[in-house]
């Protein structure tokens, strides 16, 4: 297979805090058109451009009003235009983020839905009777509380499986299907060049027998959606799983499926948090079960016959740095560590913004700090069940989305260079050390970490096509793994501690193709790691 985002880097923008161009506080579209150099720079091949569709933002741009309407924060459809323009001058494709699980409330398709019983919009959405004055089931929102809002209007209850104001689509429905697909024409013929699908396992859904994930009709809506859009041509699909298996992964992405190309799956990032509990209810890493998971989406998924993505943010994401690495005193070493542990493995890397310069999270004290919904909403229910508010801020200081869409931090300046004005969201302070400018001085910053990887994929076709074999003789707390293509065999070893491991590895190698200490031990053989090292090497 010769697909070109096999072989992509792909870059994460959320717009409200990429770049701010006239000084509103908001990033915008002219904004990201004015950093497309520094995408260049940098080398990714495409932007996963988070929605800038407009909307109430209740959920940030993931409450879509009009799919085929740009929001006024952002600009307007001129501005898009130019963006996919400029970025295809310098091989940079554009992805679009989409909603089609729901829409805004504000949508005119659910304005018409909720006027009456018989209105033609009515079953564009999904509608039940209350069960002796209660919802119709026990389905839960989300973000927290029922998924089912009662309408005074009508006297029905409408699904919604996020805020109240994102009620679902009613995808059973053909009409619903065939108005979402001239959408996506719309867009790809504008140019871009595919789609992130958001909660896309979501779409197949049976509400009557509380089926969220994986509803019966899914991958035949899925295979119905490839053949009436992106099916047509050289197009990349994402899709957002969060109930994603391997087995299933491969369901997605198998190219003789006619389904996605490759799925976001989510196992190993809710693996420091309580089995059976929400994220907020947190536990401590486990490294072998990080190496176990990753490990397992390395063999089990046959790459032959599909594909997967690797990432360790976005922006529904802590910093990996902040959250599994060390944000202080070993910031750049972990971070190196991090990208070098992933960006050699199979499948297509994501970058999400400012994880190229190694953001960090940023702590809150209060709840007036907060802006982002999902947070907002578990702090007041758990307060109300009677947590303490001390315990719930340290929650989402460890796991909020607010950690990872505060400001790109492009300098030492005001503002973090982001914008001119008031930013929409808290700057983290510790900008003055840690920006763009500051890392692209820098000889072996976190930024020259990422752009060397990135050359690294682009040249070498071992990480594409080789094969993959973990390596079990190593301690818990160390990642090792070979990488083989033809008479080519690369080592892989990575430090997953702030603690010096031993490794005891009889093998010899020839070249040292990255690191991120100035050197690798001479011999593997009872070697002594020091803190986060990573390196890669070529073996005889």
């Amino acid at each position: 297979m010769d697909e070109w985002w096999r072989n992509a880097v792909v870059y994460q923008i959320y717009p409200r805090s990429f770049q701010d161009s006239n000084g509103d506080g908001i990033g915008d579209i002219p904004g990201i058109i004015s950093q497309l150099d520094y995408l260049a720079e940098l080398g990714i091949d495409a932007i996963w451009l988070s929605p800038v569709y407009k909307s109430p933002g209740l959920d940030n741009g993931y409450d879509i009003a009009d799919y085929q309407a740009i929001d006024p924060q952002f600009g307007t459809m001129a501005d898009m235009d130019e963006l996919i323009a400029e970025a295809h001058r310098r091989n940079i494709r554009i992805i679009m983020d989409l909603v089609v699980n729901h829409t805004s409330d504000q949508h005119e398709w659910f304005k018409q839905s909720r006027r009456s019983r018989n209105n033609p919009y009515r079953d564009f959405y999904i509608w039940r009777d209350g069960k002796n004055g209660v919802a119709p089931n026990s389905m839960q929102s989300g973000f927290s509380g029922s998924a089912w809002q009662e309408d005074s209007r009508t006297g029905q209850y409408y699904l919604h499986l996020f805020s109240a104001g994102q009620p679902d689509l009613n995808w059973a429905n053909p009409a619903v299907r065939r108005a979402i697909y001239r959408m996506m024409n719309f867009w790809l013929d504008k140019g871009i060049s595919g789609f992130r699908m958001d909660v896309i396992d979501l779409i197949g859904k049976d509400p009557d027998h509380e089926i969220r994930e994986n509803g019966p009709h899914l991958h035949e809506y899925l295979q119905e959606m490839n053949t009436a859009t992106f099916g047509r041509g050289d197009f990349m699909t994402v899709g957002e799983t969060w109930s994603a298996t391997p087995s299933l992964a491969q369901k997605y992405s198998d190219p003789r499926r006619n389904e996605l190309s490759m799925v976001f799956q989510f196992e190993a990032m809710q693996l420091d948090k309580q089995a059976g509990k929400e994220k907020w209810d947190w536990r401590p890493l486990q490294t072998a079960e990080l190496k176990a998971v990753l490990n397992k989406w390395q063999t089990q998924l046959d790459y032959h016959a599909g594909w997967n993505s690797l990432f360790w943010n976005n922006h529904d994401l802590p910093r990996i740095v902040s959250r599994w690495g060390d944000d202080d005193k070993c910031r750049v070493t972990s971070a190196q560590m991090f990208a070098i542990l992933l960006h050699l493995m199979r499948g297509t890397p994501y970058i999400y913004q400012g994880e190229e310069i190694g953001m960090t999270n940023y702590p809150v004290e209060s709840i007036a700090e907060v802006d982002d919904i999902e947070s907002i909403n578990m702090y007041n229910e758990r307060l109300a069940a009677g947590a303490k508010p001390a315990d719930l801020i340290a929650a989402i200081n460890r796991m909020g989305r607010d950690n990872a869409r505060t400001p790109m931090q492009w300098t030492n300046a005001s503002g973090a260079g982001f914008t001119s004005g008031r930013p929409w969201l808290h700057v983290n302070p510790n900008y003055r050390e840690i920006n763009v400018a500051a890392a692209k001085a820098t000889p072996h910053s976190v930024y020259t970490m990422y752009q060397r990887l990135i050359k690294l994929r682009h040249s070498e076709p071992i990480i594409t096509d080789g094969e993959y074999e973990p390596i079990t003789s190593v301690p818990d707390a160390v990642m090792a793994y070979y990488r083989s293509y033809e008479d080519t065999r690369w080592l892989v070893v990575a430090n997953l501690t702030n603690k010096e491991q031993i490794i005891n590895l009889p093998v010899k190698f020839k070249q040292v193709l990255i690191t991120n200490y100035s050197r690798v031990p001479k011999t593997l053989v009872n070697a002594i790691l020091a803190p986060y090292q990573a390196f890669a090497v070529v073996v005889n």
